[in-house]
């Protein structure tokens, strides 16, 4: 049990670095730093708006529009946060 336990905290950790490219990447395009015209490029965006998109919808919905400012990343990250402490401070210890 601790062997998934440690899997999922280590699949949390990756998505969490999945979750800050996406939110960089997003800044570099917005200003115009990268060219998404750019096959390799595109493509980066394309695999991480596919893999981060899923998770940021449901909360997009319930955010508030700040215009141009997008929280929803930074809410996903606290979300992802809280769940690893669950695992660490209450599920991990009662599984010895």
């Amino acid at each position: 049990m601790r062997a998934i336990l440690d899997v999922i905290l280590l699949v949390l950790q990756l998505y969490v670095w999945i979750v800050i490219a996406s939110a960089i990447f997003s800044w570099l395009v917005a200003f115009n730093v990268v060219n998404t015209r750019n096959q390799f490029v595109g493509m980066i965006g394309e695999a991480l708006w596919r893999l981060t998109e899923p998770a940021l919808r449901p909360i997009r919905r319930f955010v508030p529009n700040l215009g141009g400012l997008d929280i929803s990343p930074i809410i996903l990250l606290l979300l992802i946060f809280l769940i690893q402490r669950i695992i660490i401070l209450y599920i991990y210890p009662s599984v010895f």
